[in-house]
């Protein structure tokens, strides 16, 4: 039985120059997120390769889901 490769180290001095200089976080917010809110944060998450949808697919996500008339809390 062999031993599995070890994963590559997290590249914290990339995440850190995309949270902190690119996105402009306070560190605060930067160092309370998790890896994939950064990738999302980024346009680096699932589906952002995605492109826009159709007018079609717009619309009918609008009828499916109207905005509300009145601002509820």
């Amino acid at each position: 039985m062999t031993a599995a490769a070890a994963p590559p180290p997290f590249p914290w001095a990339a995440a850190m120059e995309a949270g902190l200089g690119r996105l402009r976080l306070s560190p605060e917010a930067f160092w309370t997120m998790t890896p994939r809110e950064l990738a999302a944060a980024l346009g680096r998450g699932a589906g952002a390769g995605d492109a826009a949808p159709s007018r079609a697919a717009l619309e009918a996500l609008m009828r499916a889901n109207p905005d509300r008339d009145g601002m509820e809390d």
